[in-house]
């Protein structure tokens, strides 16, 4: 018997990935980037992540009962998992437990579920119980911590989970002393008061190129996701488009006018655009299936983030750059499709 070369039955093709195992591979990859997070931010992304974890498997539990299906393999495939993990690496570190919850519950119960089940959803479920969360309780959504070079206090396991829990956080610490805004959050209020972008960015909360410690989390971000793309999991195609499309197109707006547009690498180090990028774009279902659809959509979901961060109503567009393109990944695929051999 071959144990070197996992085969398949004759002809003894490779065997196909299995979506337990595809799923674990992302959750390896996701380990760099959730242990720098945790350096920078404290053990409440831990914490986020065990809760959402915790409430994806219930509703996942509860939906299979509801439709008649097996507990087994649905339960233990780690699609569930991935979810929640993504979710979780989006919300602050000190949001409420109900915050999980309720994203869990639209997540795993409405973006999945309600259209059939993993392999039938036509939205991120990630990106839609985030999005829920982000429109529908924004004041949970905003207590972001400093990173923790600049912060006075850090918060503890003990009161991290107070907080979660209670809301409130031990004395000394207060909610005001321990958060601040992100830098995308205060370029955009900056910009908007008229304040040139090389001013803005003397606040301790910038590093280098985009803001301090998520310049680090992006990096651990991008290897995990470059691992993905060495064992053949995702594609290129997708994170080249995203990150290609913002540097493409913020470079200009930056050279006419950099008192109102940070630089490119602002963008790409700021924010969830590396996290979508390798992890939440490359969604196999919700995404396009041809390499040129694929270089459709990912630029789509940068131009999208871009117009969102300059003009709309939120720091960041990632998610509803993700959602929207989702929407036209069909007609994407559509026109897309690699010509039929002999035609």
């Amino acid at each position: 018997m071959n144990r070197v070369f996992p085969t398949g039955t004759a002809p003894h093709l490779p065997a196909p990935p299995t979506v337990a195992g595809v799923m674990g591979q992302v959750l390896l990859a996701l380990i760099p980037g959730i242990a720098t997070y945790t350096w920078f931010f404290g053990p409440g992304v831990l914490v986020q992540i065990l809760l959402a974890s915790g409430f994806a498997l219930v509703f996942e539990a509860l939906a299979l009962r509801w439709r008649g299906r097996p507990l087994q393999p649905f339960i233990s495939d780690g699609s569930a998992v991935v979810t929640a993990v993504l979710f979780a690496l989006c919300i602050p570190p000190l949001a409420p437990w109900w915050v999980a919850a309720i994203g869990m519950a639209f997540a795993i119960g409405l973006a999945k579920h309600l259209y059939g089940g993993l392999g039938q959803n036509p939205f991120n479920p990630a990106m839609v119980g985030y999005v829920v969360a982000l429109i529908c309780i924004p004041a949970a959504m905003t207590q972001w911590l400093a990173p923790r070079e600049i912060a006075e206090l850090v918060p503890g396991l003990a009161a991290t989970l107070q907080a979660i829990f209670t809301g409130a956080l031990p004395e000394p610490l207060t909610v005001d002393a321990v958060t601040r805004a992100t830098p995308l959050d205060s370029l955009k209020t900056g910009v908007e008061a008229g304040r040139f972008v090389i001013e803005i960015r003397q606040s301790p909360i910038f590093g280098d190129f985009g803001g301090r410690g998520w310049e680090w989390i992006a990096n651990a971000y991008a290897l995990g996701g470059l691992w993905l793309v060495y064992r053949r999991i995702i594609t290129w195609h997708v994170p080249v488009a995203v990150i290609g499309s913002v540097m493409a197109l913020s470079l200009p707006a930056w050279l006419l006018d950099p008192g109102a547009n940070p630089e490119p690498l602002q963008h790409v180090f700021s924010g969830g655009l590396v996290l979508g990028a390798f992890f939440i774009a490359t969604d196999p279902v919700s995404g396009c299936a041809s390499p040129r659809g694929r270089l459709i959509f990912g630029a789509g979901v940068g131009i999208i983030t871009l117009v969102i961060r300059r003009w709309g109503g939120y720091p960041d567009g990632v998610a509803f750059g993700v959602l929207l393109m989702n929407m036209a990944a069909p007609l994407i695929d559509r026109y897309t499709r690699p010509r039929v051999y002999g035609r």
